[in-house]
């Protein structure tokens, strides 16, 4: 299947500091019209995959846009000259705008992938699954979580995976990650899989707050 997708980053007369959460947060007061960018509708949240994605990454913020996602992302990326996270206010010296038609679904070749941020895999449910796991079990849970993943985005975004899909794991490391204000387990690490992910697409959980970022390994 095909997507559009639109990333757009940016760039200030000091580095931006902050989460994907405040980046979302700043877009949805400011055009607060295009529930794409909030996922709500009079204050109810919109259950599904989201199209626009807001990600802090290490060369700085990137939002991401799938489709419809991209075509509001058009509209809306030359419309303000700084932008406030948290309480620090930033000026916007230059913007990036790549526009691409890319794959996403099964493939004939194994692709490899890591997480470039956290990967939030675990619930209550399953993080005491996986605390009384040994290290194969550990693995072989997260295989199956991070497939269910990719089954739940590929709902969410019109495809139907008609093959089997084949993921391994290489090395995984965890971290203490914030989301709103609980702390949860985020994993970081490599994946290989016989599925395209279109590159800096989220997985999992918080996805529209920069969770799961994936990317590919060159």
């Amino acid at each position: 299947m095909i997507f559009k997708i639109l990333r757009l980053t940016l760039h200030s007369d000091a580095p931006m500091r902050g989460d994907g959460a405040k980046l979302r947060g700043f877009f949805a007061t400011s055009f607060n019209e295009y529930a794409l960018l909030h996922q709500h509708v009079t204050d109810k949240l919109i259950y599904r995959y989201p199209l626009i994605q807001y990600k802090m990454l290490e060369e700085g913020p990137l939002i991401l846009g799938i489709n419809e996602g991209a075509e509001v992302l058009k509209e809306v990326y030359d419309k303000f000259d700084e932008i406030k996270l948290g309480e620090s206010t930033y000026s916007i010296m230059e913007r990036g705008v790549i526009l691409r038609s890319e794959e996403f679904g099964c493939s004939q070749k194994i692709q490899s992938y890591r997480f470039a941020t956290p990967w939030l895999a675990l619930n209550q449910k399953n993080y005491d699954k996986y605390r009384r796991a040994s290290r194969e079990e550990r693995r072989d849970l997260l295989r199956s979580i991070l497939v269910g993943n990719i089954l739940s985005a590929s709902k969410g975004l019109g495809y139907v995976a008609k093959e089997h899909i084949r993921l391994e794991f290489g090395e995984i490391t965890e971290e203490v990650c914030q989301l709103k204000d609980k702390k949860v387990t985020g994993i970081w690490g490599e994946f290989t899989t016989n599925f395209e992910i279109p590159e800096l697409l989220g997985l999992g959980k918080s996805v529209s707050r920069g969770f799961g970022t994936v990317a590919r390994l060159r």
